[in-house]
């Protein structure tokens, strides 16, 4: 394959095109000056050849030219009036009208005038001249013949040019007018002097052409150069500057990406692992809020110091933008190295870095990801880095791995989330409930009874590959708005089964977890009022659980939610207690009924536990009876937790030990037995106690 012409460069284009150029001009400029200066000779020859026949003519009558011979005495005169012209004239022949040899200056008795020249001159009145080459015997007939330019010049002689003018000529004719052309002139001027003056003058005029035109191509070129090394040294700038961070000099976010492109290449091919690093200043804004943009700049060319001499030569460190960097990790044998050359370069932030007069001590966050671990191209390998990073920065580890749960805009959770989208849509047009999600439920005991007190309704997700709980779709559903079309869906089931179960003689409540999302305004509870009416349940039967970290977000718009939800009759239950910050005075004023004690706690209550976890959940028990409150425990797993709850003052218990959620026709009787813990001999409660003291 032949090679590709290399395209020439704009100094060499300029210099090929503009020298043929100016050659072409110079070539123009000395043609035109030389055809001027020749015309210039011819119209110069003209006049002096009508200077030669004005002398000639004087001296002839008209009769001369009409009778078309001259007598001695007149040839004398011509001879004499045109001796002044000296060689000069090389010859003069006078013509009549008719093209009769009136005169020769060389003596020719006989002769004929170019006839179409001849013509052409009697006809129109004015002069004709070409340099011609005339060749002429020497006086010794033994010289060879020597040939010179002349200017050949036909002048019309007009009746006025000659003397001794009569009125009548022979014949009775009528003599010319003055201004008749009576007969023709030709002069043979020397034109060598002029022709060798003319050619001295066209080559002066060619080398002052051809300096001038040198000296402006020099003048151009060198201004040709001069823009073309400028733009040159502007272009290599303009791509620096888009390869290059302008502040630190680091490579920018292009350059990092063509580098990625490159090296995941090789990393397919060789089956290599690549490491990407991204990191951020933690509380950047606020240091350019307070200290100003410059030392901001000043911080992050530091900061890129730093970074570029504590890597490998094969690193590539880069700014991505604002205060984030990235750092290819060309060879990395596994994540757990890539994870500890991040850790290490965290702490390189923590000298404390200079500005001015002051020293600032400053944290980032930074995000790790592996390829292929993580990632199989340079796009998704960044994006999944910054997930990892955004991690970091959320839970304040400093440094963090790339973890598919914590990745919330994965391909694999874009798939769920279309999928749950389609799961909410009722495959039947005259049932507007979706087939895919279903309730089930797990039973509540009663610690000092054994018997069935109540259901939670839990989601169920049901796909081809098997159930998914909610922890596996609930929060894509809060974070995708969806979850207001969940909690739809579980509030109108678990109402109709509500009332099912009524007409079956069954009259246990049913408890609905509902979302901080669903709380912030008053929807729900047009939602709930509308089903309780439509299937005619008393709001006894329906109890909400909300969670007790949603509580504390946002109590100002959802606490008045639910005061109008117990004023309505439903009860309200505070779910994961324990978790939270709800203080003393907030407990005692919220509009709840029940407290379900998080599992966590419940479970260090088994063997292996916390020391002094029955301890803490006394507290909580005692807590909730002293404002009147049913306690509830979950994830109660073994007969000896239920036993040790129970005697802790727990009214319910929730959990394996008794049974696992399950569909609605699987539920048992409430009047079955139910496996687990035996009843206890009944007692009065701390919650009636202080009940009893209230009231």
């Amino acid at each position: 394959m032949p090679a590709a012409r290399r395209r020439w460069s704009l100094t060499r284009y300029f210099a090929f095109v503009s020298v043929l150029a100016m050659a072409a001009l110079g070539v123009a400029l000395v043609w035109v000056a030389s055809g001027v200066m020749k015309q210039q000779a011819v119209r110069d020859g003209t006049a002096s050849a009508s200077s030669v026949m004005a002398y000639a003519t004087a001296v002839l009558p008209a009769e001369a030219f009409t009778e078309g011979q001259l007598t001695d005495a007149q040839t004398e005169a011509v001879r004499d009036a045109t001796a002044p012209f000296g060689d000069r004239v090389v010859d003069l022949r006078l013509w009549s009208s008719s093209g009769v040899l009136v005169y020769s200056k060389s003596g020719a008795e006989t002769g004929f005038p170019d006839p179409a020249r001849n013509n052409a001159v009697l006809s129109s009145g004015t002069p004709d001249a070409r340099v011609i080459v005339d060749v002429r015997q020497g006086d010794d007939s033994s010289q060879p013949a020597v040939e010179r330019q002349v200017l050949d010049v036909y002048v019309p002689v007009r009746a006025s040019d000659t003397h001794g003018r009569s009125a009548v000529v022979d014949g009775g004719a009528s003599a010319p007018a003055p201004s008749d052309v009576i007969g023709t002139a030709e002069v043979m001027l020397d034109h060598t002097a002029s022709a060798e003056a003319l050619r001295h003058a066209v080559g002066r005029v060619t080398l002052v052409v051809a300096g001038g035109l040198v000296a402006l191509w020099l003048l151009l070129f060198r201004t040709v150069v001069t823009t073309s090394r400028r733009l040159q040294t502007t272009a290599l700038d303009n791509a620096r500057l888009a390869l290059l961070d302008s502040l630190t000099g680091l490579p920018n976010r292009r350059l990092l990406t063509e580098r990625m492109r490159r090296t995941v290449e090789d990393a397919h091919r060789d089956g290599g692992r690549l490491g990407m690093v991204l990191l951020d200043i933690d509380r950047f804004k606020d240091i350019n809020d307070s200290l100003g943009h410059d030392h901001g700049d000043e911080l992050l060319e530091q900061v890129a110091h730093r970074l570029r001499g504590a890597l490998r030569d094969e690193d590539v460190v880069a700014r991505l933008g604002g205060d984030e960097f990235a750092i290819l990790l060309t060879d990395v044998r596994s994540v757990d190295d890539a994870e500890r050359l991040a850790r290490r370069v965290r702490e390189l932030f923590v000298p404390p870095f200079r500005l001015g007069e002051m020293e600032l001590h400053v944290e980032t966050s930074v995000g790790v990801a592996c390829l292929p671990d993580h990632a199989q191209d340079a796009s998704s390998l960044m994006r999944t880095a910054d997930v990892a990073m955004y991690a970091a920065k959320h839970r304040r580890t400093g440094v963090a791995v790339y973890s598919p749960q914590e990745d919330h805009s994965s391909p694999e959770r874009l798939v769920l989330l279309g999928d749950l989208h389609r799961a909410l849509e009722p495959s039947d047009p005259a049932d507007e409930t979706p087939s895919e999600l279903e309730l089930h439920y797990q039973p509540k005991i009663d610690l000092t009874t054994g018997g069935v007190v109540g259901h939670e309704a839990l989601i169920r997700w049901r796909r081809p590959e098997g159930l998914l709980l909610p922890g596996e779709f609930i929060l894509l559903a809060e974070q995708s708005g969806l979850i207001h079309e969940v909690t739809r869906f579980a509030l109108g089931a678990a109402v109709e089964q509500l009332a099912r179960w009524r007409a079956q003689g069954r009259d246990l409540p049913v408890a609905v977890n509902l979302s901080a999302h669903d709380l912030t305004d008053t929807t729900v509870l047009d939602v709930i009022e509308r089903l309780l009416d439509q299937h005619d349940v008393p709001a006894r039967l329906l109890e909400v659980e909300i969670t007790e970290t949603a509580l504390v977000a946002d109590p100002q718009r959802i606490v008045p939610v639910l005061q109008r939800l117990a004023d309505l009759g439903v009860r309200v239950a505070i779910d994961d207690f324990g978790t939270g910050n709800t203080s003393i005075a907030q407990l005692r004023d919220l509009p709840v009924a029940q407290l379900k004690i998080d599992r966590v706690f419940v479970a260090d209550l088994g063997d292996g536990g916390r020391a002094g976890a029955d301890v803490v959940v006394q507290a909580m028990v005692d807590l909730a009876h002293s404002f009147g409150l049913t306690v509830v425990a979950e994830g109660v797993e073994d007969e000896a937790t239920a036993r040790t709850l129970r005697d802790l003052g727990v009214d319910q218990g929730q959990g394996f030990v008794w049974s696992r959620a399950v569909p609605a026709d699987e539920v048992p009787h409430p009047d079955a037995p139910v496996a687990g813990v035996p009843a206890a001999r009944p007692r009065a409660s701390r919650r009636g106690q202080a009940r009893a003291s209230r009231g």
